[in-house]
């Protein structure tokens, strides 16, 4: 495996981990109309992700920032050629954080009410247009022979880049969902775990779907890592039928740690059938965005291997410090106390 390939799946490994963890953020953001019954319940739902949604969102900074270094023609063409979405998912996470922070500055229920929209909406957004950009770049995108992107905002509106989306926003929801009954107690808890019954059967039918697809389009594309796809895929599913038993059975650990599995599986599945491309172009007479086409120079790259060596460890023990601190429940006495302790 050369540096180039290493890269491939290193940008992979980081957007995996920001569909893990940012993933449960959206759906945590997105229950709030369902399960947030009351103030109290609102609070104890955003204080679940409180100590660690903003640690969570970096990854995708860190991720982009890996993507711009290591394959600067594959994120040329990407933000160039998906601009509106990716600047729509920017806004909305931008709303969503503003939201977070500014939420509890008043006690009045319409300033509430509002940043809690916000809050929903700079969700659901990402949620559902990472899985349609993620869709398209693995099914392909009309690229000219300059690899510069020929299509509209349209284009990615195809039937499988909206399967893509509507998976992700359904699997992010159930997941977030599991992570709220999780951290929870009360009326919150077991709304959850009804929610995330319901929720979870939806999101078996779509990502069969979704995923079914993806390697048909493997299949037919010739993908040399083929078995891997379809091994992933099987992951996958097994993993997320076991997540939605598991939530039945009230086991909300394991639902939660099987549907992060899922999500890796599902994701990994997505680069495997993309390898050896990174865009790959539908366009005939179009050029392909490849690893060896959309790579920097090998200097570059041994020196991006030397930082990721020594800060990726680091970075996955603080994350993982930072979940041990804040492992406890986020319980409604606590909130509740809070509350009159202000007034």
């Amino acid at each position: 495996m050369d540096l180039a390939q290493l890269w491939f799946w290193i940008v992979a490994f980081l957007f995996v981990g920001y569909f893990v963890l940012d993933g449960f953020d959206f759906g945590v953001g997105m229950s709030l109309p369902f399960l947030g019954k009351d103030d109290i319940a609102r609070r104890q739902i955003i204080n679940t992700i409180g100590p660690v949604w903003d640690l969570n969102e970096t990854w995708v900074i860190v991720a982009g920032a890996a993507l711009f270094a290591s394959f600067p023609e594959w994120y040329a063409t990407l933000f160039s050629g998906f601009y509106l979405p990716l600047l729509a998912i920017l806004l909305a996470l931008i709303a969503r954080g503003v939201s977070f922070e500014y939420r509890h500055q008043r006690d009045s229920l319409r300033w509430k009410r509002s940043f809690d929209r916000m809050i929903v909406g700079g969700s659901a957004v990402p949620a559902f247009l990472w899985g349609v950009a993620f869709a398209n770049i693995v099914q392909g995108v009309p690229l000219d022979a300059d690899h510069e992107y020929a299509g509209t905002v349209l284009t990615l509106l195809n039937p499988y880049g909206i399967l893509g989306g509507l998976t992700t926003l359904t699997l992010f929801f159930t997941h977030g969902v599991y992570f709220v009954a999780l951290k929870t107690d009360g009326q919150v808890r077991a709304d959850a775990r009804r929610l995330a019954a319901r929720s979870g059967a939806v999101t078996i039918a779509l990502a069969a779907l979704f995923l079914g697809w993806t390697i048909v389009n493997a299949a037919n594309a010739q993908a040399p890592l083929l078995l891997g796809v379809v091994a992933l895929a099987g992951v996958a599913a097994l993993t997320l039928i076991g997540s939605w038993v598991s939530n039945l059975r009230d086991r909300e650990g394991t639902a939660f740690a099987l549907g992060a599995v899922t999500i890796v599986a599902a994701v990994a599945a997505l680069f495997f059938a993309l390898f050896p491309n990174v865009m790959p172009s539908t366009l005939a007479g179009g050029a392909s965005l490849t690893i060896d086409n959309a790579s920097s120079t090998d200097y570059t790259l041994t020196i991006m291997s030397w930082a990721a060596l020594i800060f990726l460890p680091l970075i996955l023990a603080y994350q993982g410090w930072t979940y041990w601190v804040f492992r406890k429940r986020v319980t409604r006495a606590r909130i509740e106390k809070a509350a009159l302790v202000a007034h």
